[in-house]
């Protein structure tokens, strides 16, 4: 058995990143005692836009009026299927409750999040999909409160099919903010909003650690970095398809990792073959971007067993997982760490970042050995409840009671204890701690 490097990454998606966390650190500082005054400064300073930051009604219909109705067919079409597999996720949690001993019943309650709020990107590229899955989920969880924010483009605001989107999902509340002050706008309840309870959605290395200041105080989807994409194939995979489903996610950004694993030599030779051409015919700034990831970040592993790929795969932990190999049915059952799979050549990683159904906010950097992606269960707490007749109290407070004394928890001992005393009168209870 034997693993071999066809193209090694010379850098990762940690190489470079910078500390970031001073300058985000100072701007939330400054905007959570400055208030919407702040964050309208930072918006001149990092957007260069000075319009007005709540979006309201008439520039929603203004921007719907701007989108092609062709556009605005594709958007509906792709919220449907978004909307009907988080229906369905949401369907999976249900409020349950079951009598663990006669007389004590336990039980389970989902209860969704009183407010979200959802970051749309809006730099480089307008993140129509992103605005979708956040604030969809959100919806068919039945957060009460939803806000959307997304970076505005000076003079012109924030781009019309991203308000579009927001509002068909189910947005109470847009703001044309974007970076660091419009994560901040969202957690510390500015502009009128209530303060979020969770933030989600993907950005750049100032919103991701934003993010990961503002957790504790606020519930996350999850650290993100830079998105990541890795492939499995076999001899019958098509290198033309694999090739171009790496340049793909390669455009991402200068620092997207992207890998292929195979058992294949001659299909992961020609892959190779084919790429920089590919990139080469690509629009400048994705061919920049997709030279840059495939030169440093990209890497291709030719392996002897399937096993082997599998288990390259789980090492790796991707933010999306392609396989385009035979017995699609072993890779489902075998394959244990991936944000999202895409099984055979029929789909790829673009039908889900857009319009298939599954979310796209997604593990990245490996988290997926130990999280899933955005879903409604992200939004919704799973509470638990009890209630017991005095009977049924009897054993629980005499485990109660000898437990917490030998944990030395006298307190938590005696709030056993009166009960005992009151609902079984005269009866002597040994609740000395446990094994003396």
């Amino acid at each position: 058995m034997a693993i071999e490097h066809l193209k090694t990454a010379t850098k990762t998606s940690a190489t470079g990143a910078g500390d970031v966390r001073e300058t985000v650190q100072k701007i939330l500082d400054e905007i959570e005692a400055g208030g919407d005054d702040a964050a309208k400064r930072y918006a001149a300073q990092f957007d260069k836009y000075e319009g007005d930051i709540v979006v309201s009604r008439a520039e929603l219909d203004e921007a719907a009026a701007k989108v092609p109705q062709k556009l605005k067919d594709d958007i509906r079409f792709a919220h449907d299927n978004v909307r009907r597999f988080a229906e369905a996720q949401k369907g999976t949690i249900q409020d349950m409750q079951m009598e663990v001993i006669p007389g004590l019943v336990c039980g389970q309650k989902a209860i969704p999040c009183d407010a979200a709020g959802c970051y749309a990107p809006g730099g480089r590229y307008a993140h129509i999909a992103s605005a979708m899955m956040t604030v969809t989920t959100a919806k068919v969880a039945g957060v009460k409160h939803i806000a959307a924010c997304s970076p505005p483009r000076p003079d012109t605001g924030v781009h019309p099919a991203i308000l579009y989107t927001a509002d068909l999902c189910g947005a109470d509340t847009i703001l044309a903010l974007g970076g660091v002050q419009g994560v901040a706008a969202m957690a510390f309840g500015l502009f009128g909003l209530p303060k979020a309870d969770i933030l989600v959605g993907p950005g750049n290395q100032f919103v991701a650690e934003a993010k990961r200041i503002l957790f504790g105080r606020v519930g996350i989807d999850m650290f993100a970095g830079p998105t990541d994409s890795l492939i499995l194939a076999d001899e019958t995979a098509d290198p033309f398809i694999v090739a171009w489903d790496l340049v793909g996610q390669a455009e991402h950004g200068y620092n997207s990792p992207v890998w292929l694993a195979t058992t294949h030599r001659p299909l992961a030779e020609k892959v190779m073959e084919l790429v920089p051409g590919m990139i080469e015919s690509l629009p400048e700034l994705n061919r920049d971007n997709a030279f840059a990831a495939w030169r440093d970040y990209a890497e291709v592993i030719v392996c002897d067993t399937r096993e082997e790929v599998a288990q390259v795969s789980d090492d790796i932990a991707p933010e999306h997982l392609t396989v385009q190999a035979e017995d699609l049915d072993w890779w489902l059952g075998r394959l244990t760490s991936y944000g999202s799979l895409f099984l055979g050549e029929e789909t790829t990683v673009a039908f889900g970042d857009k319009a298939s159904g599954t979310n796209h906010v997604l593990p990245t950097s490996g988290a997926a050995r130990y999280t899933g992606g955005l879903s409604v269960h992200k939004y919704m707490k799973l509470v638990t409840w009890q209630r017991a007749t005095r009977e049924a109290a009897r054993p629980v407070a005499e485990a109660t009671a000898r437990i917490s004394r030998l944990e030395g928890m006298e307190g938590h001992a005696r709030t056993a204890d009166i009960r005992l005393e009151k609902y079984f009168p005269g009866v002597n209870f040994d609740l000395s701690a446990a094994g003396d």
